[in-house]
């Protein structure tokens, strides 16, 4: 069973990478739209941007991310709380 399904996935990997050969090829000439893109043709400074606003992505995500924990942690220390003083109360 394992060989069928490494085979199968060796197969696959061997297909694509043949299919996708020429495709990928034809954008190395001169001619052919070297070095553009979806945005035109790019330059160290649009990359350095680009590269930027990625890193500040996850930055701001991590930093949500984390502020959404503690108010979450705040909350259930709060919940904890309200329980433990309903269970000691008269």
């Amino acid at each position: 069973m394992r060989a069928r399904i490494a085979s199968t996935v060796l197969a696959t990997t061997i297909l694509s990478l043949a299919l996708s050969a020429p495709a990928m090829a034809d954008g190395f000439g001169k001619g052919s739209g070297a070095g553009e893109g979806l945005a035109g043709e790019t330059n160290d400074k649009i990359v350095t941007f680009f590269c930027l606003g990625v890193l500040l992505f996850f930055v701001l995500v991590i930093v949500v991310g984390t502020v959404i924990q503690q108010r979450l942690d705040r909350r259930k220390d709060a919940h904890k709380a309200a329980t433990m003083r309903q269970r000691i109360g008269w």
